[in-house]
């Protein structure tokens, strides 16, 4: 079968390599998956780059999430077993994990459906418990994390303000559904958070960029506001002032989503659940801006490492293309 290795560590272009090697054989307790369409996340060039916390032996096949067929013809989205990961055409996952692809989507937003959303759901509801009515403030808005996090913060009825960088990502996030849209490349992010909430602050902050980000939440977090921690896409990591945080009560939580796949597996799944159903009313929808071949992944996951993307980008198989 054809799948992309990384042999050493690297940026994405440079060290993964296409070629053709034996397909992986299930272990105990997985399945074979034949993989329709395969979602790129940051993860997959942090593993690239010898960066993420998970660090699969050399060689290994990146590719965290996939929509894949069962050999019974069962579609499903699933995360690969590493290091056999989604970016070939066969792919193993732990059979007790896989989850059924929603109707509503097609093979490449199924596929973006799972780790973001997942992450979106268990940040805003179960970490932060977003209620209707509140201002959810996400940076990155236009990105695969951000986005998922504006529709679902829509979803659940909050006022949601978007930071961008530059004019058309801030067109994305207005598609979006945005109520506000701050451009941090020409706007002073905090003076227009204050402004757009009267001086208030958001109750509710998703943060999957850290650095700069991060010190805008603070400053611009409500009275018993939430920041979630998601992740640090710009590369650095922050370090809260923990006396800001008491004087002026707000709470700073972490997100590892991956977690509740052993912590709670039945949380997962619920959580699959209610992603389904909004998808089915077309509350949410993953926007998959690029669809590539096998042959265009590593290009693909550089510009996502780059930042140069806007929404998701999937890798589509010829054999498990949409119809």
């Amino acid at each position: 079968m054809q799948a992309w290795q990384v042999h050493e560590n690297g940026e994405p272009d440079e060290v993964m390599r296409l070629g053709d090697v034996p397909p992986p054989t299930p272990g105990d307790g997985q399945v074979l998956l034949r993989v329709r369409a395969a979602n790129i996340n940051f993860p997959d060039a942090l593993m690239c780059r010898g960066q993420y916390q998970v660090r699969p032996p050399l060689p290994f096949t990146p590719g965290v999430e996939v929509c894949g067929e069962t050999e019974d013809g069962r579609r499903v989205i699933a995360n690969p077993a590493l290091p056999h990961g989604g970016f070939a055409e066969y792919a193993v996952a732990d059979a007790r994990a896989l989850l059924p692809a929603p109707d509503a989507l097609d093979d490449a937003e199924a596929a973006a459906l799972h780790i973001g959303y997942q992450t979106g759901w268990f940040g805003l509801h179960r970490r932060a418990r977003l209620e209707a009515g509140e201002t959810l403030l996400v940076h990155a808005a236009a990105g695969g994390v951000g986005s998922a996090a504006v529709q679902l913060g829509k979803a659940a009825g909050a006022r949601v303000i978007g930071v961008v960088g530059g004019p058309e990502k801030a067109a994305v996030a207005r598609e979006l559904g945005c109520d506000v849209v701050i451009d941090r490349r020409s706007e002073d992010v905090v003076a227009a958070v204050k402004e757009a909430t009267g001086g208030r602050g958001a109750d509710v902050i998703y943060d999957p960029v850290g650095g700069d980000a991060y010190t805008w939440s603070a400053k611009t977090v409500a009275f018993e506001g939430r920041i979630v921690v998601v992740g640090f896409a710009s590369g650095t990591i922050p370090s809260p002032a923990l006396n800001h945080a008491l004087v002026k009560n707000y709470s700073i939580l972490g997100l590892h989503w991956g977690l509740y796949n052993t912590k709670n597996p039945e949380l997962v799944r619920h959580c699959h659940e209610q992603l389904t159903e909004l998808a089915a009313r077309g509350a949410v929808k993953p926007l998959v801006s690029e669809r590539v071949p096998l042959e265009g992944a590593a290009g693909a996951v550089q510009r996502v490492a780059d930042g140069k993307t806007t929404g998701r980008v999937a890798v589509v198989l010829e054999k498990g293309a949409d119809a």
